[in-house]
């Protein structure tokens, strides 16, 4: 604690460590001198040390993602007259019961705040309009809370840049925005209304905009297409419906506003210049996509899963090559499989399931790659033919065991930068999470944090037919396998045993005969479920290792129905 009692010392931050235990009280706080004190993400636990609330000084505090917990008495922060941050998220304060649950009114009296995070408590009701008459406020956190009233009036909130409402309970109409807001995010909320015709006049300085988990309805407002400034628009599950303007798609290409041409020129390394993410799945949407992809296409995530787009892909999409996720299933797509995105070589994830592709998976004269892909979901369709394994040779996010020690623990998200005008310099306060949904297990799961390590592969429900190639044991690093309801016939590879990391396997309801190999249960070490039934296979399970505690129903034998004459079955 004697660190406190340097004289000169004005910043201090320790944000980012493992440092644990209690806060002891300061020793001298009447002649510290600190104006920014950040200690969050770290494990530090029991009370909130009231000294830190006399530091006259102090303009900044941050103790948030920390385990603080008892009773704090907030009426003390009236005092900090300099007091500008205030951030105490993500801890279980008490000043009611177990949680926050009343606006903290002693901020009132806090004119020069310019930042409030509130969020993870459990604040109900309204928004208090005290909040609003703040002169300096500029970013304002409340997710994760129990707010139910949307009512407020945000159309003169001149300083306020960033405003997150995520994961409350939010209803009402949808109406007006902050004038210069930069990062708006109601998603997650209860809001049951139309978005407004003329929301993109709201939007002039937004980079980030998420209305996503909630009820909006009617169709996507053309004038969403003035928001030249958009990075990230996220729209998802909801019930919109009609066709996707074409706009949208052209906003990945086209120059951004003047103020975010600016921010490009002062941090040209961080800032991205277009649309980086399109989000638009679960909803109702119509039409074909359509083929107004620019040249210079900065996209690295489109989502229209779920919706009921028709036609074929466009091949402007292929002007797309930084992307790293494109989700199309659960559409009506009818195309030849996408050979013209081998060029994408940034691709990570490739969803096509649940469409009407056809023909066989096979891309001629195209020594492209696609090395990152990791995630491969073509499943219910009408591919047929045999296992291009020539072209799943060539995914090295998937056979090279080289990267594995060194992706293991990378997320697959976007993250950008803004600029903290006053101080003139570069803040990565942007990260988009991409949330896919995959076949694992036997069943449909969520995948939130995307590890560059998790691979998976599902061609279940076509028509590939011939024998499963003994060069996929190759895929090394494969944790999903999924190759059932098709049409494979021969023998199990002895090679799949070499699939060391391989979590399930999915190989049902196809035309395998012969036994099944010692080497898989040999082999499978981490498998935790298998599915065999419904083949043509003989002989003995191999009841070892993993394969000693898997159920019967894991290798149930093909039925066969035998017709017997009616003297037969009388007698």
């Amino acid at each position: 604690m004697s660190i406190f009692e340097l004289q000169s010392l004005r910043s201090l931050g320790l944000q980012n460590n493992q440092f644990s235990g209690l806060l002891n009280e300061l020793p001298n706080v009447s002649s510290c001198l600190l104006e920014t004190l950040d200690l969050s993400y770290n494990h530090l636990e029991g009370p909130i040390p009231m000294s830190l609330f006399e530091i006259q000084s102090l303009r900044s505090l941050s103790l948030s993602w920390n385990n603080f917990s008892g009773s704090l008495q907030l009426n003390v922060i009236m005092t900090m007259r300099n007091l500008s941050v205030l951030d105490l998220s993500h801890n279980s304060l008490d000043l009611t019961s177990s949680k926050l649950k009343i606006y903290p009114h002693s901020l009132i009296n806090q004119s020069t705040l310019s930042s409030i995070d509130l969020s993870n408590n459990k604040i109900h009701g309204e928004i208090p309009n005290w909040i609003w008459k703040l002169p300096y406020l500029d970013s304002l956190n409340l997710s994760y809370n129990y707010l139910e009233t949307l009512d407020f009036p945000l159309l003169n909130m001149s300083s306020l840049s960033s405003l997150d409402l995520h994961s409350n309970q939010l209803q009402g109409q949808l109406s007006v925005f902050p004038k210069h807001a930069q990062y708006l995010d109601f998603s997650g909320n209860n809001i049951n209304s139309i978005i407004p015709n003329n929301i993109g006049n709201f939007l002039t300085y937004t980079y980030f905009f998420s209305l996503s988990n909630n009820k909006f309805n009617g169709s996507i407002p053309k004038s969403i297409c003035n928001a030249t400034s958009l990075i990230v628009l996220d729209l998802s599950d909801n019930f919109l419906s009609g066709t996707i303007p074409q706009c949208l798609f052209k906003m990945s290409g086209e120059p951004q506003s003047l103020i975010s041409s600016l921010l490009q020129i002062m941090a040209p390394l961080m800032w991205n210049q277009r649309l980086g993410v399109l989000n638009l799945c679960k909803n109702n949407l119509i039409g074909t996509i359509p083929n107004v992809f620019p040249s210079n296409c900065d996209l690295q995530t489109l989502n229209l899963n779920g919706n009921q787009l028709e036609g074929k892909l466009p091949k402007s999409l292929a002007q797309c090559t930084h992307l790293k996720v494109l989700d199309l299933g659960n559409n009506h797509i009818e195309d030849a499989f996408p050979c013209y995105l081998k060029n994408i070589s940034a691709l990570h994830v490739l969803i096509l399931r649940s469409n009407k592709f056809y023909g066989p998976v096979v891309c001629r004269g195209l020594n492209a790659s696609w090395p990152m892909l990791q995630i491969v979901n073509i499943a219910t369709n009408n591919f047929t033919g045999k296992l291009p394994m020539k072209y799943l040779s060539d995914w090295k996010a998937i056979t090279d065991e080289k990267n594995e020690a060194e992706s293991q623990f990378i997320q697959l998200q976007l993250s950008y930068g803004s600029i903290d005008l006053e101080r003139m310099r570069v803040r990565p306060d942007i990260y988009y999470q991409d949330v896919i949904t995959v076949t694992m297990k036997g069943q449909e799961a969520k995948i939130v944090k995307i590890l560059n390590i998790f691979t998976s592969l599902d061609f279940s429900r076509n028509n590939f037919d011939g024998s499963i190639p003994g060069e996929i044991g190759e895929l090394k690093l494969l944790h999903i396998l999924n190759l059932s309801y098709n049409a494979f016939t021969g023998q199990i590879p002895q090679s799949l045993g070499k699939l060391t990391y391989l979590e399930s396997l999915d190989l049902s309801s196809n035309k395998l005969t012969g036994v099944i190999p010692i080497q898989l249960a040999n082999g499978l070490i981490f498998l935790s479920v298998i599915n065999l039934s419904f083949n043509q296979l003989v002989g003995q399970i191999p009841r070892i290792k993993q394969f000693a505690a898997f159920s019967e129903t894991s290798y149930k034998r093909e039925h066969k129905i035998i017709w017997h004459s009616f003297e037969t079955l009388r007698t």
